[in-house]
């Protein structure tokens, strides 16, 4: 049997390939994609046929594996897929974008651990944060090293104390 025999009597069972297809998807167009994809398969696949077996049956064969196969790949793609309501309340920070809106915040927040600093603890580390030496603050201050090491220091737990909520963000 050569090409075109093939295609015409492959044409000729469309419309009982669509009848068995809408068993399959409940949905006419859906069922039409199925036969489309179907009468491509076997066009292009013509080879593989055997003639004297049936036609229909393979047909159907062809149809069968097909549609196993694309909801075989929708259920895949939806497992990798995320849906909005799983999305936990921790992630919520790593998947939402990033604007300049949001950095608003973020300042108003540092400048609001900042104002829960008393002036003793304030001055060092705002001097360090602009970029004093230690041995600078210190005669500044006229306080020992020692002691804005550890002004700075109780400074720093109390600001990652009260910005705790961006801890994750940075990871």
């Amino acid at each position: 049997m050569n090409k075109l025999d093939f295609n015409s009597l492959v044409v000729q069972h469309s419309e009982s390939l669509r009848s068995y297809a809408r068993n399959f998807t409940r949905d006419s167009e859906d069922a039409n994609d199925l036969v489309q994809d179907t009468l491509l398969k076997a066009v292009t696949y013509f080879k593989n046929f055997r003639d004297g077996t049936n036609l229909r049956g393979w047909l159907y064969t062809i149809m069968k594996n097909t549609f196993i196969n694309n909801y075989r790949r929708v259920v895949k793609t939806n497992s990798f897929i995320t849906k909005e309501e799983e999305i936990s309340q921790t992630n919520l920070v790593v998947s939402a974008a990033k604007n300049k809106g949001e950095n608003k915040f973020v300042m108003e927040d540092i400048n609001y651990a900042l104002s829960k600093l008393s002036d003793e603890y304030y001055v060092p580390f705002t001097m360090y944060f602009e970029g004093y030496k230690y041995h600078e603050i210190s005669d500044h201050l006229k306080i020992p090293i020692g002691t804005v090491k550890t002004r700075i220091h109780v400074a720093r737990k109390s600001m990652k104390k009260t910005l705790a909520a961006y801890k994750f963000e940075a990871e």
